[in-house]
């Protein structure tokens, strides 16, 4: 049984070849700005990027038709509970007409579906996009009627992070109480409570601490006389909160391999990284305090988790919560995978987009 993993990104596509669930085959295309710019709309994009897609697996030796599932990366669909979904009119539509805002990951699912539909018998999938909503209702209060929280973070990586731990120690996922902390250009801190992430902060509009390129939670006044200095379009602030913001406008670079390159000699990397980890560790205490304490354990994953002298430094902060354990990089590839396994295995019942 094979299964294809997409996972489509502003400039490059990552697919995956997975057979009886292990890894046969990964390569990330790259895709040149003047490609990108003849497309009006990301939307407009999906027929040259499958046509790679398929071009890139036959020059590798793999038939399409042996595959069982496409799993595409989940995009900017409507709030939804966690799970695996079934592509179908109502999701395509949806991803077509950009609902949550447009974003690469939106083709997932309709290049998904247009491999799927061309092989007999293959089913299309996303799984834990990015919109995975399961707040409780307190924690989408933000303060002022005009306002409220929404959920939008690392929900794949999250959730695989917190079922493999469970898978791990031998207990289901829904018994335990967990803190994940993803840690890459977005940061996401989800408080999950038996099975379900009942409070996280929204790892993308301007919430939460900063990361390397999105300034989290920002001064709501001095922000509001930015927007009307004057100085700046709606498009400038939105980009100071996100693709500009946090570590890469401290220190010029998103990269944290660079800035703990420097850290030993530059007293200002060293500065910006203690100040990113201190926001980080005042987030996951957040969630302890909505989890009322009773945290099984802390799971730390992401790019910037490859760190080990910064996660020594996390930890110092955190450890007192819970038990801290460490899953460097991430995995998306294998996570979309797997959630297409356990449905055609029948481990796991498809969701239906509505």
């Amino acid at each position: 049984m094979k299964v294809l993993s997409i996972n489509p990104g502003s400039t490059s596509t990552k697919i995956a070849v997975f057979e009886d669930g292990k890894e046969v085959f990964l390569t990330n295309i790259k895709h040149s700005a003047e490609e990108i710019a003849k497309y009006k709309s990301v939307i407009d994009q999906y027929k040259f990027r499958e046509e790679i897609i398929l071009k890139t697996l036959a020059g590798n030796g793999f038939d399409k038709s042996e595959f069982s599932a496409v799993v595409g990366r989940g995009g900017l669909l409507k709030p939804i509970p966690s799970g695996t979904y079934e592509v179908n009119e109502a999701l395509l539509a949806d991803l077509r007409a950009s609902v949550g805002g447009e974003h690469a990951s939106n083709l997932g699912g309709i290049i998904a579906d247009s491999i799927a539909s061309g092989i007999p018998g293959c089913r299309a999938f996303i799984a834990d996009p990015v919109v995975v909503d399961e707040l409780c209702d307190l924690a989408r209060v933000a303060g002022h009627p005009e306002f409220k929280r929404i959920s939008i973070f690392h929900a794949l990586n999250q959730k695989a992070i917190a079922k493999g731990y469970a898978s791990e120690i031998g207990v289901p996922y829904d018994s335990l109480n967990l803190i994940v902390v993803h840690l890459g250009g977005g940061v996401s801190v989800g408080a999950h409570c038996c099975g379900k992430v009942i409070d996280v902060n929204n790892a993308l509009n301007g919430d939460g601490p900063f990361s390397p390129e999105r300034s989290g939670t920002l001064p709501s006044l001095q922000l509001a006389e930015m927007c009307f200095s004057g100085k700046y379009t709606l498009d400038e602030v939105k980009k100071v909160i996100c693709g500009r913001g946090g570590v890469v406008a401290y220190l010029g670079t998103n990269d944290f391999y660079e800035v703990e390159l420097k850290m030993a000699d530059n007293p200002r990397f060293k500065f910006i990284a203690d100040a990113f980890l201190y926001n980080v560790a005042k987030e996951v205490g957040a969630m302890a305090a909505v989890l009322k304490g009773k945290v099984d354990a802390i799971l730390i994953t992401g790019g910037v988790a490859k760190g080990k002298g910064m996660m020594k430094d996390l930890t110092e902060y955190i450890s007192f919560i819970a038990p801290v354990k460490i899953y460097p990089g991430e995995d998306e590839m294998a996570a979309l995978a797997m959630n297409g396994f356990a449905v055609l295995e029948g481990r796991e019942e498809a969701k239906v987009y509505s």
